[in-house]
């Protein structure tokens, strides 16, 4: 209590200032440390015991047993099922990213105007958001039969869609467009609405017809927006695996046979966690030089204002 008389009142109020201005500046801090918890538990971690397995020999339980250094991945690439799954792995992603680009940006162009119904198409666009994955995927596997689907019924066409290695592809295709359109739809409708009216009246009164406008005044400006989704559809097409698993397994002939479904044939069917590690590997370089590209294509014409 002597003490606390001694100190003089305006040394009080600096000091609880200065605690005040200590607890403001670590405030920020604290609201990072969940998520920086949960990114090293699921993202850092299993990223750094992956790598790590890449280069041992792991038994059946997950134990290292070895160091083998190189092996593993000489032995990935002399692999008879590799050179297939990385062939198929890239030609989806070539075709997907592109096409979904595509559709995405004009089914937002067609709901850009707002009009009476627009709710109902805006609806029917994000729908396939509210329908999980395997349920797609079971969806288009009974419209596709070749037997009793509707597709082939209305097309008057006997095709396998998932039967014949020359289709089954192009089948997996066509499940991924439509689990990705909505997502994408959503961010280029929200972007295109976001361009002022004035800079599109204006062009019009100058005798700008659709195109014009389109290719010099709003893909310009959504242009970020068009590199979010092409490097988030990339990294979704290179993980492709989900409709390969409840459609196809990979067949007819490997024809479907992806990356991450051989990572997962070969981790959690063979127990071969080297090899499983190594695709992973191989598989995070492929995909992160892609987005690099991806940045460094678009860095001269991505303009953030």
């Amino acid at each position: 209590m002597t003490l606390e008389k001694n100190i003089p009142g305006g040394q009080k109020g600096q000091a609880s200032q200065g605690i005040i201005r200590r607890r403001k500046q670590i405030k920020p801090y604290l609201y990072l440390v969940p998520i920086i918890l949960f990114a090293i538990t699921f993202i850092y971690y299993p990223f750094f015991k992956t790598f790590l397995y890449s280069f041992c020999v792991v038994n059946a339980r997950g134990q290292i047993t070895g160091f083998a250094g190189l092996e593993n991945f000489k032995y990935l690439f002399g692999h008879r099922n590799f050179k297939t799954a990385l062939g198929n792995t890239l030609k989806l992603t070539a075709m997907f990213v592109p096409l979904n680009l595509c559709f995405s940006l004009g089914c937002a162009l067609l709901a850009n105007k707002k009009r009476r119904l627009s709710g109902v198409y805006e609806t029917m666009f994000t729908l396939p958001m509210a329908i999980p994955m395997s349920a797609v995927a079971m969806i288009f596997k009974i419209l596709l039969n070749p037997t009793v689907g509707y597709v082939n019924y209305f097309l008057g066409i006997q095709m396998g869609w998932f039967d014949d290695k020359r289709y089954a592809l192009y089948g997996i295709l066509l499940v991924c467009l439509w689990m990705g359109l909505a997502f994408d739809f959503l961010l280029f409708l929200s972007a295109l609405r976001g361009i002022p009216d004035q800079l599109l009246e204006s062009a019009s009164l100058d005798g700008a017809g659709f195109f014009s406008k389109l290719f010099h005044i709003q893909l310009p400006l959504v242009m970020p927006t068009v590199l979010y989704v092409v490097c988030t559809n990339l990294v979704l097409s290179m993980m492709t695996s989900g409709p390969v698993m409840i459609i196809t397994e990979g067949g007819p002939s490997r024809s479907t046979t992806t990356l991450i479904y051989m990572m997962f044939t070969s981790g959690y069917q063979s127990s071969d966690y080297s090899l499983a590690a190594c695709i992973s590997i191989v598989t995070f370089l492929l995909t992160f030089g892609m987005t690099a590209l991806a940045f460094v294509f678009d860095s001269k014409k991505t303009h953030y204002d």
